[in-house]
């Protein structure tokens, strides 16, 4: 937070903490626009990162070690620092060259993302100095992209944990016992796995869709049984499932036709479900904050690729509010290594961001009211 502090002061806004919830404190920041009333852009990055294993990586995963050729390696270098540092060096610029804001720009660097954001964004949202914001679009994290291209995503998948009991016969394993727990497993694995297949087979038949289109679907879990003798009561098997958002109520029936297929006795949990069928309007002429997005990227020479986001960010919480949210990192000709051993972004790629976020703020930041 002290350095986040010091970059408030730098750039002269104000900069204020609040806690999400008890420990996972929020950062701030509010460069006031010369038009208040008007809806404001929020510029939003998360402070938390994964895990690292160090002995799979070439350098300190924490030093920042930069070769020769300019990589820099480090977790968070693509998820997300680099991006919540771009935003900083981004505004610096434009006021050191003394452009002014329409709107009121915000900045956020909120806890939590990696687990899932319930406790950061999550939480921030329900505030009410959230609510004072009267955002207008948010913009946050994407992918890096390894052509010439750069991703957007306005959406993103709904993310199921997925756990089904079945509940059957027990007995003497040595029997052709009814109604086992056993056998409605195998209707339900064959189910999920076979509708895994024909997605997995979309996609391969047809080039123009990414992960992002198609639902994944994969067994991670396996519970139950005594001992190899005895029959068992129940058994449970758990699918971690992401769903585009216009499939969510398709797959929600197809699942309570295969659980009742099955048989009696089978129950399902989704975890932390969160649905946000939501998504941003990215059609030329529908959306002004689109449009002026799309102008600013096209004014750098940035060729942009419209997708859904395959994983989940802190935008289903604000999508789910009937904001616009826009997911959005700069690198191009860039491996995309967020969450792997030797993460790493080359300072021209970060540096050429820097310039790419100076034009999209300042056009974002100067919407016409609407």
């Amino acid at each position: 937070m002290q350095y986040l502090q010091g970059q408030a002061r730098e750039l002269e806004v104000d900069f204020q903490v609040v806690e999400c919830m008890p420990g996972k404190p929020a950062a701030i920041m509010k460069l006031l626009g010369e038009d208040p009333s008007l809806q404001s852009l929020l510029l939003n990055s998360h402070t938390d990162v994964v895990p690292v294993f160090p002995e799979h990586w070439k350098y300190d995963p924490f030093s920042a070690h930069k070769e020769d050729n300019g990589n820099i390696y480090g977790r968070g270098t693509q998820d997300m620092k680099c991006v919540g540092v771009q935003y900083l060096e981004a505004l610096k610029r434009l006021r050191k060259q003394g452009h002014k804001f329409l709107r009121t720009i915000y900045l956020s660097f909120v806890p939590d993302e990696e687990l899932g954001g319930f406790n950061g964004m999550g939480r921030l949202v329900e505030m009410e100095v959230f609510k004072k914001m009267n955002i207008g679009l948010a913009l946050d994290e994407g992918y890096a992209n390894s052509t010439d291209e750069m991703t957007v995503f306005y959406g993103q998948r709904n993310s199921w944990k997925l756990l089904i009991k079945c509940l059957g016969q027990p007995g003497h394993g040595s029997q052709f016992l009814p109604n086992t727990a056993g056998e409605k497993f195998r209707c339900i694995v064959n189910s999920l796995l076979g509708y895994r297949d024909s997605q997995e087979q979309k996609l391969k038949d047809n080039p123009e869709l990414k992960l992002g289109d198609v639902t994944t679907i994969n067994l991670t879990i396996l519970e139950g049984g005594v001992q190899h003798n005895v029959v068992p009561a129940e058994l449970s098997v758990g699918f971690d499932v992401r769903i585009p958002p216009s499939e969510v109520e398709k797959l929600e029936n197809m699942l309570q036709k295969w659980c009742k297929d099955a048989g009696e006795g089978i129950t399902y949990d989704y975890g932390h479900q969160f649905l946000a069928k939501e998504v941003t309007c990215v059609e030329d002429g529908k959306n002004p904050w689109w449009d002026a997005f799309s102008a600013a990227c096209k004014n750098e020479g940035v060729r942009l690729e419209k997708e859904i986001f395959p994983a989940s960010t802190d935008m289903k919480f604000v999508r789910k509010l009937g904001i616009n949210a826009l997911g959005f990192s700069p690198m191009n000709h860039t491996p995309r290594l967020l969450h792997d051993h030797n993460e790493f972004l080359n300072e021209k790629i970060f540096l050429r961001g820097i310039e790419i976020y100076s034009s999209i703020i300042l056009e974002l930041a100067n919407v016409k009211p609407y």
